[in-house]
């Protein structure tokens, strides 16, 4: 059991920034990632008001004009998607206000949350996502940097990069600060699904069939990973794909997944545009498919996936923790671009994948991820791709797996264990 304490977040410094730049600062992200904690944290001395108080939410929908009467600024508001009524309230604040940073506020149903931002607080808010902890957060190392594998950032990793002796562990528990406090792995999923579902999967889109839904979070979370196929996976529940869709934008929104989009570009003729699918906690995973400890998922037959997942939500915390929308620098890519010859001398088109492509700049660095200590120079055969994209270089290309230092495995590529993330 480790002790419940409070440990250092590492979008506290673009967070204290932000909150001098802007009127107003929102902290999204899924339940329980420790954003009322954070905000607390920082501004000890500014009061906090919660929208989980139901009589204060009645009364605030009923009155939003009286709420600044009885709350002045600056204020943290805690769980401002129960209250979009307040939001022209909190525009007007905003303009009146010589100051920034006087609305701090919290949020774990992107949904509706993002409409009344864009329409209300448009140019006066910073939107930031805390997701829960990140590798670097638990093991309290100070490495800020988004993972940006470029010779200059491998220099710099090295200086407080340290293996990872139970990663598989770390794995299992997943990222929830909850469970550091000493909270029982099961007790603590099953009571975390429960309150999604009766809370934010209701306020998001009105499910009527839970027991259907909580299905479906299994089928899902079995494919994290994958390319996401709307129609097997609305064949095996036996729903629509419409429907399908619906709740698969339900949690993406309430953060409890991300789709991630292939790489487009005009000079890769033969590539597939069908987005990947991950969870953003492995622990999540493995409550939802059924692996009780570490050894039963780094032995199942997830592991793989399991691994990839994790790795993958480490390099997306890492552009969040810096402020960034991972959403802008982060695909991945398959297709049938590389060319292959035959015997005879004939060409023919090869379908290849790269897990992640970063691209940075003019740079895109092509990234594989491997759950084995053995990395050969053939996992990096697919990179060649990008040097047919025009106006775009090819950087370091990595393999990330569990070696246990860096290793050139020719002048272009290296592999890099996944504690330099």
């Amino acid at each position: 059991m480790e002790e419940n304490r409070y440990r250092k977040r590492a979008i506290e410094a673009v967070l204290e920034k932000n909150g001098k730049g802007f009127k107003a600062v929102l902290v999204t992200g899924a339940r329980q990632t420790g954003k009322s904690t954070l905000l607390k944290h920082l501004y000890p001395d500014i009061k906090y008001v919660t929208f989980d108080d139901p009589v204060l939410l009645s009364e605030t929908k009923k009155e939003p004009g009286l709420f600044f009467r009885n709350y002045k600024v600056p204020v943290v508001l805690d769980e401002v998607q129960y209250i979009s009524e307040l939001f022209p309230y909190i525009k007007l604040a905003c303009d009146k206000s010589q100051k920034n940073g006087i609305f701090l506020l919290t949020g774990s149903q992107q949904y509706h949350l993002m409409k009344n931002v864009s329409e209300s607080l448009a140019g006066r808010v910073a939107i930031m996502e805390l997701t829960g902890f990140s590798l670097r957060e638990l093991r309290e190392d100070p490495f800020d940097l988004p993972f940006v594998p470029s010779e200059e950032y491998i220099e710099k990793r090295e200086g407080s990069f340290r293996t990872c002796e139970n990663l598989w562990e770390i794995i299992h528990r997943g990222g929830y600060p909850g469970l550091l406090g000493g909270a029982d792995w099961q007790t603590f999923y099953a009571s975390y699904v429960q309150t999604y579902l009766e809370r934010d999967v209701n306020a998001l889109s009105g499910v009527q069939d839970r027991m259907k839904f909580s299905e479906f979070l299994t089928v899902l979370a079995a494919r994290t990973g994958q390319m996401l196929n709307y129609t097997a996976i609305a064949n095996e529940l036996d729903l629509s794909s419409a429907t399908v869709k619906e709740w698969i934008s339900v949690l993406e929104a309430s953060g409890l997944i991300c789709i991630l989009q292939p790489f487009s570009n005009s000079a890769l003729k033969r590539t597939i545009k069908t987005p990947k699918v991950y969870f953003r906690d492995t622990g999540l995973v493995c409550y939802l498919t059924k692996y009780p400890t570490a050894e039963t998922a780094m032995n199942g037959a997830m592991a793989g996936e399991l691994f990839e997942t994790f790795v993958v939500s480490e390099v997306l915390k890492s552009f969040s923790n810096a402020g960034l929308d991972y959403r802008m620098y982060v695909n991945y890519y398959r297709g049938k671009d590389k060319l292959r010859r035959q015997k005879g001398g004939e060409k023919s088109a090869r379908e290849a994948e790269i897990d992640l492509m970063i691209t940075w700049g003019d740079v895109i660095y092509p990234i594989e991820i491997k759950m084995t200590a053995n990395p050969k120079l053939g996992m990096t055969d697919a990179f060649d791709v990008i040097g047919k994209i025009p106006g775009k270089t090819r950087g370091n290309g990595i393999v990330l797996c569990m070696y246990d230092s860096p290793l050139w495995l020719n002048e272009k590529n290296l592999a890099l264990p996944v504690e330099y993330i």
